[in-house]
């Protein structure tokens, strides 16, 4: 049974994102705002804990992006969604698809009205498990690509075709990444967790939430403290290995000393 108003939670990394669609709610009397949430693992418990009517969500976040907090909900608890993205014309068409309604940054207040009168009527016409059969179809149309040995960026107007193998580590950087190879840096539009899921497990490994980096460059660990390591790579670059990823590093001695 649907409360009077529509219970909604916003979920956006950048507070900017969140404080906008905030402001444009609070003109809807129909709605009543939950909460908000910064990250993916925090939406999926306020999710859980609140089960509200709708959810704005940004697909491209930290660690946890949007379709993760999707893949991780029970089906029979599924809200309705309105994704926030900045994702290209592609997926855009499969979000319309699967009749799941988006907002393009940067969207205006008309685009924002629109999409909220579908999420209504969707709320009101469809069943529960319609939205989930939706999204579920969605979450299969956009899973991340097979692991591929070469990525294409935009730089400066040009598409860059880098080699995998040849980046030693990459940064975040809110919802890009900085891919550092060698002396030159290159911003690309992808949150860690994306990137993380499209290189070779084998090959990459995260040392901390903002850092990963190519095993194959690493030179040297040096214990700092409170468990953390020092990782310095063959070009003299040092990282820091967190201390909740130790098992990370565990895992790459181990397989050292079976490989020796």
């Amino acid at each position: 049974m649907l409360s009077a108003k529509i219970r909604t939670l916003i979920v956006d990394d950048e507070p900017l994102a969140r404080e906008r669609i905030r402001q444009l709610l609070h003109q809807e009397p129909d709605i009543e705002i939950l909460g908000e949430c910064a990250d993916g693992r925090d939406a999926v418990a306020a999710i859980d804990k609140y089960k509200p009517d709708l959810v704005f969500l940004d697909v491209q976040m930290p660690e946890l992006d949007g379709f993760g907090v999707l893949d991780q909900l029970e089906r029979r608890v599924m809200p309705a969604i309105v994704f926030v993205t900045a994702y290209d014309q592609f997926a855009l068409r499969a979000f319309e698809v699967h009749a799941l309604d988006y907002l393009l940054n940067p969207f205006d207040r008309g685009r924002f009205k629109k999409a909220l009168e579908r999420a209504r009527e969707r709320i009101q016409r469809l069943p529960a498990d319609d939205l989930s059969r939706r999204i579920s179809e969605l979450l299969a149309d956009l899973k991340p690509a097979p692991k591929q040995n070469r990525l294409a960026i935009k730089s400066g107007g040009k598409v860059l075709v880098l080699k995998i193998d040849d980046i030693d580590w990459v940064e975040a950087a809110d919802n890009y990444v900085n891919l550092h190879i060698g002396n030159e840096s290159h911003l690309h539009r992808e949150t860690m967790a994306a990137l993380e899921a499209r290189f070779p497990a084998e090959k990459f490994m995260r040392i901390s939430r903002s850092t990963m980096v190519n095993i194959e460059r690493i030179k040297e660990l040096q214990p700092m403290f409170h468990g953390e390591y020092s990782v310095i790579l063959r070009n003299g670059t040092r990282l820091t290995l967190s201390r909740g990823y130790r098992e990370k590093l565990n895992q790459l001695l181990g397989r050292e000393q079976k490989d020796s």
